[in-house]
This record gives structure tokens, C-alpha cells and sequence, in this order.
């Protein structure tokens, strides 16, 4: 297996720019994340690491060899596609020992391994059964059963859960991540499903526009965004956030929300004029003794919990709650913010300033 590093590798398709100057690394073993919007850039990244695209400029290497010119078959690596990209006219077996046999290995060793990999993906009883008979899932099973025999440095997946129900894709989301710490092998992964790259991955790089927003482990990003575009596309409900007008200077300062004083710790760099404040829906709890005040607009229950919506002096917010805890569209009430999740973003920018790490900084005005 393999680290992989990306350094400012840029990928321009004419005058369209799709990648703009990204750099991240892979660890050695990662189960890793690419996940953004569709046009993001993602999946424009992942083929220049498989060597389905070359960079325009930038280098890329893979255990310590940069290969950033050189094509697919000399850089060692599986690549399982979306739509499975099974051969019709070859049973299980065949399609899964193709890739040994064209590389001229003996086909004794090569029906050791496909056997080994099929018992590991529970499909040895379908080796003699044609592809086009078998459901998503064990097409699915078959595409990376044909990538795992290879025993490559590093496995490439782009959306490959991406044609099943949403049902089944959870369940073989479950055993792509349990047959990872299995093998211990180096996965890249792109996916639009924020969802599944919080389930799966040791460290997720969110990209928008061909830039590389944020990059790191999944409860980091989620606690802690570095941009808006982060805090609104991870989550389900996205971040709340509440605009306001004020000055955060260098060292201790305050904001003033609706009569609510929110003690902001030292900035690395000051900011004046339109801010936003964001917290997360978890973090927004109804009290009758918060000053700061929201009428009740809805109400969806989920079951455990019911997400409320609030109208507030400063935009609409939404909070995650107990689903026994009573609430009455229209009624005004106060809302208590946890204060050790509290973000403040740039507004112009979208980039975040800083984050409160003290609850009990949260006192009334």
C-alpha cells in the first residue's frame, strides 16, 4: 500500500479551469474522502490520480514516485467505477481473473486469488454465474472483488454505491468500510453524499468550484468548518447561521446579539463590518429563560427528535430537539446557544474567523 501526496496540482479542460492549485496527502492505509458538489472538481481529481487525466501543472505521487505524466497502467492501482464496468460475456470468475491473466500470471495463481477475494466478498458461490443475472449489489461486489485481486497500492472509487437503493447502499457502505480495516489497503473515495463520507472516511476533503475548502478528519470539519460553503454542506440540517454587524479585533471581544452578550476568544486576525454567527441545529435548545428571542415557525418529526424552525431578529434557525419536548407554531420563546460551538464567519469572505471553546463565556446582556 501506498501514501499518496498531491501538490498544486492544477487541471485546466481549454480555458475552463476544473482543479485550481490543490495540495492534501494520503496517508498510508487512509480510507480517504473526496466529497463536494456535483462540477466540484472531484471526481477531475481522482482521475489525475489514476492516470485517467494528466495535470496541466502540479506534481502527484504515489509511494514516493512522482507519476504525475505517467498513464494508468504504470502507476499500480484499482479503479472501481460507478456503474460497475463488468465484461457481459464472462461469468463471475472470469471477470475477476481477467486483469491477473492479462498480465500473464499463471491461471492456478490466479484462481487461488480470485477464490481468496470471493470468500472475502461472499460471492464464491456466483463464480460460475453470468454477471448480467445478478443484482446491483453483487455486480457491485464483483467490480471490486476484480479490483482487490490485483493487490494494487492503492484503490480509486468514484461513486461506486451510487446506482444502488438507498437501503442497500448504507449496508454496503458498512462492508466497504469493514473490508478496508480488513485489508488495510489505501482507498480513495469520491462521493456527493455527505452522509456517507462522515460513515466511511478517515479524512474527507471537501472541494467546491476546483477548490480544496477544507481538508481533514470528519468531526473536525463537522465542529469546526473553515468556510460557510463547509458548515452548510456538512450536516443534515446544515449549520444555522445569524448575521450581524460588529468588530472582532485582535485579543478578547464581544458581540451583541439581540441583548445576548457572546464573549469571542483571541482571533488570529481581526475583522469589522457584516459578520455571521453559525451553530449548528444540536446546539439550539428552547428555554423561557434565554433572552434571546424566536417565534415558532415548524415543526418535522423525526422519530427521537423534531427539528424546529425559528424566526429570529437576525434570520431563520433551525433546532434538533427531543421529540417529547412540546412546542406551538407561533409561539415566541427563548433560545439558548451553546456556546462551545459557536463559529463567526467573514461574511464577505465565507471563511470563519474564529470558534468559542468556553460555554461559560455565554452570559446575558
Amino acid at each position: 500500500m501506498a501514501q499518496i501526496r498531491i501538490e498544486n496540482v492544477r487541471k485546466d479542460f481549454g480555458s475552463f479551469n476544473a482543479v485550481k492549485s490543490s495540495t492534501f496527502t494520503i496517508e498510508d492505509g487512509e480510507f480517504f474522502m473526496l466529497l463536494g458538489p456535483s462540477g466540484c472538481g472531484k471526481t477531475t481529481t481522482l482521475r489525475m490520480m489514476a492516470g485517467l487525466e494528466l495535470p496541466t501543472s502540479g506534481e502527484i505521487y504515489i509511494d514516493g514516485e512522482e507519476v504525475g505524466q505517467k498513464p494508468a497502467s504504470q502507476r499500480d492501482i484499482a479503479f472501481v467505477f460507478q456503474m460497475f464496468a463488468l465484461y457481459p460475456h464472462m461469468n463471475v470468475g472470469r471477470n475477476m481473473s481477467y486483469p491477473l491473466l492479462s498480465q500473464g500470471m499463471p491461471k492456478a495463481e490466479a484462481k487461488r486469488r480470485v477464490l481468496e477475494v470471493a470468500k472475502i466478498l461472499g460471492i464464491e458461490g456466483m463464480l460460475d454465474r453470468p454477471v448480467g443475472g445478478l443484482s446491483g449489489g453483487d455486480r457491485q461486489r464483483v467490480a471490486l472483488g476484480r479490483a482487490i485481486v490485483r493487490e494494487p497500492k492503492a484503490f480509486f472509487m468514484d461513486e461506486p454505491l451510487g446506482a444502488l437503493d438507498a437501503e442497500f447502499r448504507e449496508h454496503m457502505a458498512e462492508e466497504l468500510r469493514a473490508l478496508h480495516d480488513r485489508m488495510g489497503a489505501t482507498t480513495v473515495y469520491v462521493t456527493h453524499d455527505q452522509l456517507e463520507a462522515m460513515q466511511m472516511g478517515d479524512k474527507i476533503v471537501v472541494m467546491n468550484h476546483g477548490v480544496v475548502e477544507q481538508f481533514g478528519a470528519p468531526q473536525q470539519i463537522y465542529d469546526w468548518p473553515a468556510t460557510k460553503f463547509v458548515a452548510q454542506f456538512i450536516g443534515s440540517p446544515p449549520m444555522n447561521f445569524l448575521d450581524f454587524n460588529g468588530i472582532v479585533g485582535k485579543g478578547a471581544t464581544e458581540i451583541n446579539l439581540g441583548g445576548v452578550r457572546l464573549a469571542i476568544p483571541q482571533q488570529l486576525d481581526g475583522a469589522s463590518g457584516d459578520l455571521t454567527l453559525g451553530i449548528r441545529p444540536e446546539h439550539v435548545r428552547p428555554s423561557d429563560a434565554a433572552p434571546y428571542r424566536g417565534e415558532i415557525v415548524a415543526s418535522e418529526y423525526l422519530g427521537t427528535t423534531q427539528i424546529v424552525t425559528f424566526d429570529t431578529a437576525h434570520g431563520r434557525i433551525k433546532a434538533r430537539i427531543p421529540s417529547h419536548h412540546k412546542v406551538v407554531v407561533g409561539d415566541t420563546t427563548g433560545l439558548e446557544l451553546d456556546a462551545r460551538t459557536l463559529t463567526v464567519f467573514d461574511a464577505s469572505t465565507g471563511r470563519a474567523l474564529s470558534s468559542i471553546a468556553n460555554r461559560e463565556v455565554l452570559h446575558h446582556g
